[in-house]
């Protein structure tokens, strides 16, 4: 069956259409009223399209509730005044959270999918200094200028949520080193797959993003290692399984799943804790 995924900016409304099926639950752990607009009527045609697109929302809840946590730590506990949100979707954090109205936000994507967001959003107000950049990360000229807009900060923050996986290794180590040559960028926040999850994905949903244009690619056997090549060390690591376990949005089966762990050794236990995960970078 067809996916639905036509390009790889149509990732970003089948991730807003989980985001709104979060949102409608009466025990939601965020509220993104924004989301079902966002995702439109495709969002939700191309969540029904992929196998089990809806049994699978939970990985895209979890990762959401852990980078608003992360988010909102880094800016009123960190002082960081500029988030620079590279693929930034249909994400809507700009209007959704408890932002102080100092803060400059710049979301940098396409053409395509940021003037659709633009659109959907023009009578909404951000609670912060909200700015949308047009640009494709793959050329080398038009991501200089987009970090170069970092300089003024004091301290920035990088988003890259749901991106990584999208480029080769030799992209992300671009982007990483790009990253640190601007000092301004003190933290960095991603999710990573491992090669163990990226066959996974492949099985489950590689043809459907192959069609699209989306292949998922990215998956470090051992990220410390790879980032740090690049300028950058893992100030913490956040495992997906840990946080869907406290947030109550599991896998079905995931019973089963925590049974088999006891009885694992422990350094097969340890190992899996980073089978899927999110990570906040630090400037070496």
């Amino acid at each position: 069956m067809p996916s639905g995924i036509e390009n790889v900016s149509d990732t970003a409304r089948w991730v807003a259409m989980y985001r709104a099926m979060e949102s409608e639950r009466p025990d939601a752990h965020f509220h993104d009223p924004f989301a079902r607009r966002l995702a439109g009527v495709k969002g939700e045609n191309i969540v029904d399209a992929m196998t089990k697109g809806r049994q699978m929302a939970w990985p895209m809840i979890v990762r959401t509730v852990v980078f608003d946590e992360v988010i909102q730590r880094e800016i009123h506990e960190e002082r960081i005044d500029l988030v620079l949100n590279l693929a930034a979707g249909l994400d809507a954090r700009p209007w959704r959270m408890d932002l102080p109205p100092e803060l400059v936000w710049l979301d940098v994507d396409l053409p395509g999918i940021l003037d659709w967001k633009s659109e959907v959003m023009k009578d909404e107000t951000p609670r912060c200094r909200y700015e949308a950049l047009h640009a494709d990360l793959t050329d080398a000229r038009q991501r200089d200028a987009v970090l170069a807009r970092t300089d003024t900060a004091a301290r920035a923050l990088v988003i890259t949520e749901g991106l990584l996986i999208y480029l080769t290794d030799p992209d992300v180590a671009t982007l990483a080193e790009g990253l640190h040559e601007h000092p301004s960028i003190q933290r960095w926040l991603t999710d990573l797959a491992s090669p163990a999850l990226l066959k996974m994905m492949k099985r489950s949903w590689g043809r459907g993003v192959e069609e699209g244009g989306a292949p998922f690619r990215f998956a470090p056997k051992d990220s410390p290692a790879f980032f740090a090549a690049h300028g950058w060390r893992e100030r913490e690591w956040y495992d997906t399984w840990e946080h869907a376990q406290r947030l109550d949005r599991t896998m079905r089966m995931a019973w089963l799943w925590n049974l088999l762990r006891r009885f694992q050794p422990t350094k097969t236990r340890e190992e899996a804790k980073r089978f899927s995960g999110y990570a906040l970078l630090e400037r070496m």
